[in-house]
């Protein structure tokens, strides 16, 4: 799967700074990250940016092989012809089930949307960057723009914008940050679907460092550590969201990368398959 001299080198990797310490999204990625390299037998120093990098100027640094040299975002065709993926989705695809944070005072504009025509009223916030965006406005939705995360919450309390589409991934974390507002809450009725993935990716030149995560993923997928992962690190956001109680709006995704591995059922999260009681200790 890869070198001998890829195995014995002491590799130096280097992924984007959050932007600030209390921020939780990096720690699942960063702790599969860590047990890929570990089913290798590598030898490997993981550090932080020097400086915080947002998304888009994270992207532009690893096409450049500048700062980084692997970072974690959703996949587009795009990202997919500048970058080199590691297709397989670190999150099972949980990234494209969306729930939605909203102000509390304006809940609601909420009640009572059952079919989508409604929910397109609506305006979802999201980053200008962001392949979420372009899906969301392919899908008939007016969505307001912002140049990074925190600027979305700033629109959300000011009543810019209807709602901050999130990750169940990623809502928790979120939820309970220090700095998030208390007018900020989960609407607890809806979640959005579209069939997207987070993936590890480096720069062109790299590939013997993909293949090598790749090989850790793979190995932690068959002796089952990577869903042992998984489940302990979402369990807890999946009892908050309960999927399987709220409405399902499906929607169509024109980014996603014909090579995606849609047809492989091991790589994808299922909420009938996944359900959190199921996975009880």
């Amino acid at each position: 799967m890869f070198s001998g001299s890829a195995s014995a080198a002491n590799w130096s990797i280097h992924y984007p700074r959050p932007i600030n310490e209390s921020d939780m999204r990096h720690d699942y990625p960063l702790t599969l990250l860590k047990l890929a390299l570990s089913k290798t037998g590598v030898r490997y120093t993981l550090t932080p940016s020097e400086r915080i990098l947002l998304q888009g100027k994270s992207i532009r640094q690893l096409k450049e092989n500048r700062e980084i040299n692997i970072l974690w975002v959703m996949t587009d065709v795009q990202r997919e012809k500048e970058l080199l993926p590691i297709r397989i989705p670190i999150h099972k695809g949980l990234i494209g089930w969306r729930v939605f944070l909203i102000n509390q005072n304006f809940a609601d504009r909420f009640d009572g949307i059952s079919d989508f025509q409604s929910l397109t009223k609506l305006t979802p916030l999201q980053g200008a960057e962001w392949p979420d965006t372009k899906i969301l406005q392919s899908n008939g939705f007016n969505v307001h723009t912002v140049t990074d995360f925190p600027e979305a919450f700033t629109r959300l309390v000011l009543n810019q914008g209807d709602f901050f589409p999130r990750a169940v991934s990623e809502v928790l974390g979120e939820l309970n940050a220090k700095s998030i507002d208390p007018d900020i809450v989960l609407e607890e009725n809806l979640v959005i679907h579209y069939p997207t993935a987070m993936y590890y990716f480096v720069n062109r030149s790299n590939p013997t460092m993909a293949r090598l995560i790749e090989t850790g993923l793979r190995r932690a997928l068959e002796d089952g550590s990577f869903d042992n992962i998984f489940v302990s690190h979402h369990r807890e956001a999946l009892l908050k969201v309960d999927i399987a109680n709220r409405k399902i709006f499906q929607l169509e995704n024109p980014l996603l990368p014909p090579g995606t591995p849609v047809d492989d059922e091991a790589l994808w999260f299922d909420p009938e398959k996944h359900a959190p009681e199921a996975n009880k200790d």
